[in-house]
């Protein structure tokens, strides 16, 4: 090469060499996505199964008016699921780098999420407790959280009170949980009289 002369180009590929390469990656990578959609559709059924046998067991555990429960329960399995089956298929298509370092991440990214959630959580926890005491029934004469009145309903995260004086008060599970009475039903009162 003479000094002061520009170096040559380097080839460029032609149309037709992109084309076939693109064209030799998209036969390669079939075999992958056939076996990706044979996984999503076996993990679909499976699923769906599990979650059946799941609600079916959770449903002979509580009662009717605990259907809130049974639908957190199959919920929370639901996620989990699909979670571990989405990481599945990224390794099955051939991503398995990408699945170790999203199992990895959602894992961090869960405690966070658990530690900014803890108090929705922990009302979450004492409203299934509530639910399922049997003491502690709507209709009753509560006294908790420096409120008494009669127990209007009882959900996954609030207990809701009528006053004497006809109001409403909202009270959050984990704080009915740490301490409440209930006062005699009448027809406990007659039968202590009696």
């Amino acid at each position: 090469m003479l000094q002061g002369a520009t170096p040559e180009p380097a080839p460029q590929p032609s149309t037709v060499a992109i084309i076939d390469e693109f064209v030799d990656g998209i036969l390669a990578s079939i075999p992958r996505l056939l076996s990706g959609l044979l996984f999503l559709v076996l993990a679909y059924l499976t699923i769906k199964l599990v979650l059946a046998v799941v609600r079916s067991v959770v449903d002979r555990l509580y009662r009717d008016e605990e259907q809130l429960i049974v639908d957190l329960v199959v919920t929370v399995v639901g996620i989990f699921l699909w979670f571990g089956a989405t990481l599945g298929l990224l390794k099955v298509v051939g991503l398995g780098d990408v699945a170790a370092s999203l199992g990895t991440a959602s894992g961090f990214i869960g405690l966070g999420v658990a530690f900014a959630l803890k108090e929705m959580i922990a009302d979450t926890v004492a409203g299934v407790y509530l639910l399922q005491d049997e003491d502690f029934s709507e209709g009753d004469r509560v006294e908790t959280a420096s409120v008494t009145g009669r127990l209007v309903s009882i959900d996954l995260r609030k207990t809701r009170i009528e006053t004497d004086d006809g109001n409403l008060v909202v009270v959050a599970n984990r704080d009915v949980e740490k301490r409440w009475t209930r006062h005699a039903r009448a027809d406990e009162a007659a039968e202590t009289d009696a």
